[in-house]
This record gives structure tokens, sequence and C-alpha cells, in this order.
């Protein structure tokens, strides 16, 4: 699952999601911050593969996956979309959103999807194009679609970060062989355009952000020289955040720990195992220190903050188990015991 695949409901219930062959997985919180979840549940999605999460303020899940498609004239790769209204509901009918290209071997240069939604409850879908730039296809304020547009650029790779502020500006960012490139609405429901690359190299799909002020976004990404975790905001430039070779990428979130506003980090490691580091928000001179727990995961961890405000950090087992581990209250940052479902 691309984006973030832990997510609350307007009940205040947390969600889990993750992508079988034959659809989607989900586990669905008993009632708000309860320890215990339920599921997994199917939700039916045959032949959609690299399947993209987003959510907007009304709490709509959406749901975003290509689907690839043999016949006699070739192959074809086709975008869908479907929306979880509430928590633990029925997942509503897939959409198609067609190709970036009417052309059969342009369509195959096509890229996996990245979802955003805007203050409106708008979604955005985000692909790479044939030219390695990013196309976006996106509804209007009423849930029309408009056509595929071309949001140009060049060199980049698949793994997009795509989200929204508070504020509802759509951004997206991609990592590329010539540093990471940046979209990004200046008014709600304008268009997005490009703002200057920014000359560091990343892991493809490690991208992540967080509105660490209000209309100010902090990224996140793995150095690709696996030296560490790198972050990057306007005005501030680009800071080490230490951490060690990745794989996957970073998830991040706000939250209160023992009465400060703080960033809360984590990735999956080079050994399999999630580290996890939190830090006063947007005081990156305190430091970071980098914590393993859990057991081996073979996907990147997800990260909430359930309905008491205690951050709640997820993975997916090899055996295709949710795990979860919660944080203690009144105890800073540590965690209770790991629970299977």
């Amino acid at each position: 699952m691309a984006g973030r695949w832990l997510l609350m409901g307007k009940d205040g219930r947390l969600t889990a999601y993750a992508r079988a062959r034959s659809g989607l997985l989900r586990w669905t919180e008993r009632a708000p911050g309860d320890t215990a979840f339920g599921g997994p549940d199917l939700l039916p999605a045959e032949g959609l593969t690299d399947l993209a999460v987003g959510q907007g303020p009304d709490g709509y899940a959406h749901f975003v996956g290509r689907r690839r498609t043999a016949s006699e004239a070739g192959e074809t790769r086709t975008y869908h979309h479907a929306v979880q209204y509430q928590s633990g509901r029925p997942l509503g009918p897939w959409e198609s959103l067609g190709s970036l290209y009417r052309n059969t071997e342009m369509c195959l240069k096509a890229g996996p999807p990245r979802a955003a939604v805007d203050a409106r409850g708008a979604l955005h879908v985000f692909a790479r194009n044939a030219g390695r730039g990013f196309h976006v296809r996106r509804q209007d304020g009423k849930g029309k679609w408009g056509a595929w547009e071309d949001l140009r650029g060049s060199m980049t790779f698949e793994g997009a970060c795509a989200g929204s502020t508070a504020d509802g500006l759509v951004r997206l960012a991609a990592p590329g062989e010539k540093g990471l490139s940046f979209w990004a609405q200046t008014a709600p429901g304008g268009p997005l355009t490009k703002g200057e690359n920014l000359p560091y190299l990343a892991h493809d799909g490690s991208l992540c952000a967080v509105e660490t002020a209000p209309g100010r976004v902090t990224h996140f990404w793995h150095a690709a020289d696996g030296s560490g975790v790198l972050a990057h905001r306007e005005g501030v430039g680009v800071l080490a955040l230490g951490g060690g070779p990745a794989s996957g990428a970073i998830v991040g979130t706000r939250a209160v720990v023992e009465g400060y506003d703080c960033t809360v980090l984590a990735y999956r490691t080079a050994g399999g195992r999630t580290a996890l580091a939190a830090y006063p928000t947007e005081y990156e001179a305190a430091g970071l220190w980098w914590t393993e727990i859990g057991e081996e995961c073979p996907e990147s961890p997800a990260l909430a903050v359930d309905a008491h405000g205690r951050v709640v950090i997820a993975s997916i087992s090899s055996r295709g188990e949710l795990l979860v581990n919660r944080q203690k209250d009144n105890s800073g940052l540590s965690l209770g015991r790991w629970q299977r479902f």
C-alpha cells in the first residue's frame, strides 16, 4: 500500500489496510482507542495491483489501483478508484479512471498511482508518465472528474509521495536521477505548479511528508548512499537525522509526548526490523535517537495517533498478521506489548 495505510475514521476508530492477491485486507478497532482490532475482512479488488490510499477531512478512505489487462491487441493498464465512507463498512464500487494515453505502448510506460485528497474531499490521482514526469487526474468540488493533466517534469522515479495540508493544498514530491522534484497548489482547487528541484538523491519510494506547522511541510527520505535519514523544508535547507541503511518508506506523524508537540518517525531497517524516533517538531537540533523495535517484517510500518492521543505503530508480519503496538499512557514514547491480529 502506498500512502498512509493506518487511518482514523470519523468515528474515531483506526483502520489498517494491506493488499492481498484478491483485494484489500482490513482490520478495524473495536472501539475508539481500543487495544483490540477486528478482522481481517477481505474487500474484493480482483486484478488490481499497486494500490494507493488517501484520506480527506471528511474521513473517507479513497483507494486507487492499477489493473493490467491482456488481449490480442496487447496489454493495457488502467486506473481504478473506490471509496470507503465509514469505518468497518463495505467498500463502494470500483470505477475506471482510464489510462494516461490512448496509445497502448505509451500506456505500458505509466507508473503506479498515488492519491491525495483536498479540503473539499476531491481526490487527486498521480502517476508517472512516459516522459518520466507526472500526470494528475482530479475531481472538482462536486466529485466530477476532469481529464488527465500533464504536470511535466523529467527523470523522476515512480515512488512519489502525495498529500495535502490542513488548508487543503495538494502537494506531490518525487525522487529522481538528479534530485527531488516538487509540485504544489498555491490556492485550494488550483493548478499544481512545479517548484525548484532539490539536488539530493533519495531511495525510490522512501519519501514522506509531514505538515510540521500550518501550511509548512517537512519532507523526509532515505539518502541514496545509505547514510541515513534526511529532512528538508523551505527556509531551513537539508538536515541530517541519523539512522542507518533502510528499505521502503519513512512514515511520520505528529503527537503530543509528555506535553510537547513532537514529530514521530519510523522506517524499516535493512535488517527488516522497525526503527522509531521522535523529536520536538521543527527542532531537529535536539537530536534523534533511533531505537529498533518489533520483529522482522517485509514492508514499511505505519504510524497514527489514536482517539486517546496515543501513538500507534503497526506493521504486517511475514505471515500476513497485523502487528500493533501502542504508546503507554503518560510514559513518554514507551510502548506496550505487541499484539497480533
